[in-house]
């Protein structure tokens, strides 16, 4: 069975996707449209840019979701998915690429999560880190037993935990950590607290703009980000999507569960390779590939 995945933020880089605003005529009309809607020419950050100006949060979702989407049209007939995942922001150009959503609204949606994603940072600040070499239920009971707001929020891998928070509760769980064995416990260059309770104004913000948004129902199941399980329901996909922001990626549970329900061929759809380094060290012994656009 085959299953396509689709990257999240951090898999930016300055040039991404002139390749496939050259590719055909069709895909460079997506881009415009995406101009249009934004409001800014996303496309000319994303082509001549400078690594600053993409790093915006306004910038990166967008500039992501629309590689990805776009790689995915450009794909046309040999786009014929099993199943589909993304992780975190990954899950909205999932939803594009099977059709739950159309291209215009997921871009609109991205568009709002991270406008309401940026707000919610400057409203709680806080961070994450990287915590490496720990089993998963050691961190999560570490965090728990912190004062203050500190959750495990990215399952990468086994032995690659994300935890999100406080600074200062993020802090004290990185020294505890370090000293419980951790190999590293680093802070990340990030804005906020992803995927924690501080993103709670921005699930809601977004929240309402997800009930006003049509799902339709997808040409293949989405194996969502709060549940690691396989959904094609619309009305539960869009009730999953609600609880992304504040709820964990469960990514490591995803592949495991994706694996045992007999995906064996994994394509990555977007820009860079994460994904596959990661599934790499959940599984070997499923095949991991860039899915590549063939040149006209």
């Amino acid at each position: 069975m085959k299953s396509y995945i689709f990257p999240g933020q951090g898999a930016q880089f300055v040039g991404m996707g002139l390749d496939l605003f050259e590719y055909a005529p069709e895909t460079q009309e997506l881009f415009l449209q995406a101009n249009e809607i934004l409001g800014f020419n996303i496309t000319d950050i994303m082509f001549e840019g400078t690594a600053d100006a993409l790093k915006q949060t306004k910038v990166t979702q967008p500039a992501i979701f629309l590689h990805s989407v776009i790689q995915a049209i450009a794909l046309g007939d040999a786009f014929k998915p099993d199943s589909v995942a993304g992780h975190s922001l990954g899950e909205f150009s999932a939803l594009v690429a099977n059709k739950t959503l159309s291209f215009e609204d997921g871009l609109r949606l991205v568009s709002q999560r991270a406008l309401a994603m940026q707000k919610a940072c400057e409203q709680n600040p806080g961070t994450m880190a990287a915590v490496l070499g720990l089993e998963d239920a050691l961190v999560e009971k570490t965090c728990e037993n912190i004062d203050g707001v500190v959750v495990a929020a990215n399952y990468n891998c086994p032995g690659q935990l994300v935890i999100s928070g406080a600074l200062d509760a993020v802090n004290t769980a990185c020294d505890l950590l370090k000293e419980a064995g951790a190999r590293r416990a680093l802070l990340l260059p990030v804005g906020g607290a992803f995927h924690s309770p501080l993103m709670e104004p921005a699930r809601e913000q977004l929240a309402a703009a997800i009930a006003n948004t049509t799902f339709n129902k997808p040409i293949a199941p989405i194996y969502q980000n709060v549940t690691a399980s396989a959904v094609i329901n619309p009305d539960e996909i869009k009730e999953n999507l609600m609880k992304q922001l504040t709820a964990p990626v469960r990514w490591t549970q995803t592949m495991q569960q994706m694996i045992a329900d007999g995906t064996n061929e994994f394509y990555e759809v977007g820009p860079g390779k994460v994904l596959q380094g990661l599934l790499r060290k959940i599984d070997r012994s499923v095949s991991a590939a860039s899915a590549s656009v063939a040149e006209k």
